[in-house]
């Protein structure tokens, strides 16, 4: 790690350059700025264990090796309650994140023992008025399509902004 203590270790999968501007766009446009320390990402743990830094790494290196860009469709949009995500789909990152799952299986969180909704959040922690108004603004405007993923990118969780560790770029 490269500053401060250990914190849990957060996997994202690493999404196009140009669906990442547009989603990071969506954020800064729709979350609640005073909560919005990141750009777009898709999370794939929440919690990985510090302790377990150098397997993690170890896989991801492995899994850029031995794999194309990862197949997925954007789907569109998702509701969260009180907020709003772009709903994604794909099951070979599911099948890789299961993978992963299974070699960490005694670490996870109870989060992260349940396979994920794939999704990009826009929008979280407003009101219900204000997720409906803006999925039924935005919603017409989401055209589904087809990407690949990029990668794997490993983070530190540190309260606010996360900390970047490593970024696997697949390759196979």
């Amino acid at each position: 790690m490269q500053h401060g203590g250990p914190a849990p270790l957060i996997l994202t999968a690493m999404l196009p350059d140009d669906l990442h501007a547009w989603a990071t766009a969506l954020r800064r446009d729709y979350f609640p700025p005073e909560r919005n320390f990141l750009d777009a990402h898709v999370t794939l743990f929440h919690a990985l264990p510090p302790s377990a830094e150098s397997e993690v790494r170890d896989c991801c290196a492995a899994l850029a090796r031995c794999n194309a860009p990862v197949p997925a469709r954007l789907v569109g949009l998702m509701k969260l309650g009180k907020g709003t995500a772009i709903q994604l789909e794909s099951d070979r990152m599911l099948a890789i994140r299961l993978d992963l799952a299974e070699r960490f299986h005694g670490l996870l969180t109870p989060q992260d023992e349940h396979a994920p909704r794939l999704h990009i959040t826009i929008q979280n922690k407003v009101s219900i008025e204000e997720a409906k108004a803006l999925q039924a603004s935005l919603g017409p405007q989401i055209i589904p399509r087809n990407f690949a993923f990029a990668g794997l990118s490993l983070h530190a969780y540190r309260g606010g902004p996360w900390e970047h560790i490593k970024s696997w770029r697949f390759r196979g």
